[in-house]
């Protein structure tokens, strides 16, 4: 896989954002002590089932898992499929430790840390599945390069998912929808979108779950879209 130059304008190098916030309890300390090392993605390395899980089982990636909640509901709806989630924030891994101890699964690792290290260590084609659920829309204007849908990472993504793998994104910012669908429409040549009437984008797709912040959203007047992009060959 071919890194991006640094100087690429159109290459986001890094995430941004914060890593922790209020104190974590001790139970969430004892877990992010205990259980996270047990299950954390090495810092080197290729990133596949195969060194991870011991296995050629499907692999799926979440970008900014918050909370865990959905990363945890599609590794329990798929046991038989492998899944990697990258979320830099600490208090938000504490709770997706809790939910993948509660529901002991054992097909999750765990990256506490950019999600874009991850992505450039993932061999081509390797990934069935990529999340990107409710990212930072960085609204300013001038904060835009530090959009995850960008072309440097569109191009990381799309070079990790085998072909006919699924990129899914959900967004509640208008100006994140606009912005993404321009982004992805450059990279119609790597993805097709799935939508073929609103009602595509407007309504959650098959093996959803509601997030806490997507939950939020609904509560505060705003409407989430979810946007559906099949890999080509």
């Amino acid at each position: 896989m071919t890194a991006h130059k640094p100087g690429d304008p159109t290459t986001l190098n890094r995430l941004y954002g914060r890593s922790s916030g209020h104190k974590l309890r001790a139970s969430q300390q004892k877990l992010v002590d205990d259980l996270l090392p047990q299950i954390s993605v090495p810092g080197e390395g290729e990133i596949s089932s195969a060194r991870l899980f011991g296995d050629d089982r499907p692999l799926h990636l979440e970008i900014g898992f918050g909370g865990g909640e959905h990363l945890a509901y599609r590794a329990d709806l798929l046991p038989d499929h492998n899944f990697v989630g990258c979320e830099p924030f600490l208090n938000g891994v504490a709770t997706a430790l809790a939910h993948i101890r509660d529901q002991n699964l054992a097909n999750v690792r765990l990256w506490r840390g950019d999600a874009l290290d991850i992505l450039r260590r993932v061999p081509d084609g390797s990934l069935a599945f990529v999340y990107l659920l409710h990212p930072d829309p960085w609204p300013k204007a001038r904060h835009s390069r530090r959009r995850m849908v960008s072309d440097g990472p569109v191009d990381l993504i799309a070079s990790s998912l085998k072909a006919g793998g699924e990129l899914r994104i959900a967004t509640d910012h208008p100006v994140y929808l606009e912005w993404t669908l321009m982004v992805m429409k450059r990279h119609a040549h790597q993805f097709d979108w799935l939508a073929k009437s609103p009602s595509d984008f407007l309504e959650p797709p098959g093996g959803w779950i509601e997030t806490r912040y997507g939950a939020k959203s609904r509560r505060e007047g705003r409407r989430p879209y979810y946007l559906r992009y099949r890999r080509l060959g």
